[in-house]
C-alpha cells in the first residue's frame, strides 16, 4: 500500500474535507450520543436538541460513509434500525472530548472576550 503524504493546507487533499466533517458541530453531537452505545433515529433525534431530521440524517449518511457509523437495519415489522460508532469512529471519542473539555474551560473567557468586542467603542 502506498504512503500519501496528506496535507490539509492543499485544498485538493481529502483530509480537508474529512477535517470538515468531524469539526462540524453535528458530528461532535452525533459522536458524543453514540459513544455510549448504538441508538434509534428517534433517540438520537431526542438526544441532540436542535437538530432537524433532515440533518441528522445527512450527518449519520456522512459518517457511515466515511466509515465512522455503521447503520444495522433489522428484519422486523415495523423495522428498526440502529446506528453505532464504527471503531474508527470510537477512535474519534478521545479528541473530540478533548475539545469539549476545552471548550467548557475556556467559555467563560470567550464569553467575556465577545462581549468585549461587541461593546460600543
Amino acid at each position: 500500500m502506498a504512503t500519501h503524504a496528506w496535507d490539509p493546507y492543499n485544498r485538493d487533499c481529502p483530509t480537508r474535507r474529512l477535517l470538515d466533517r468531524i469539526g462540524d458541530t453535528w458530528t461532535l453531537l452525533v459522536v458524543g450520543a453514540l459513544s455510549d452505545g448504538p441508538l434509534r433515529f428517534g433517540e438520537l433525534n431526542r438526544r441532540i436538541d436542535g437538530i432537524s431530521q433532515k440533518m441528522l440524517t445527512q450527518t449519520l449518511r456522512a459518517l457511515e460513509r466515511d466509515g465512522l457509523v455503521k447503520r444495522t437495519q433489522y428484519p422486523e415489522i415495523p423495522p428498526r434500525v440502529e446506528y453505532e460508532l464504527t471503531p474508527e469512529g470510537h477512535s474519534l471519542r478521545e479528541p473530540l472530548d478533548v475539545l469539549k473539555e476545552w471548550a467548557n474551560a475556556h467559555m467563560s473567557s470567550i464569553i467575556a472576550a465577545r462581549e468585549l468586542y461587541d461593546a460600543p467603542a
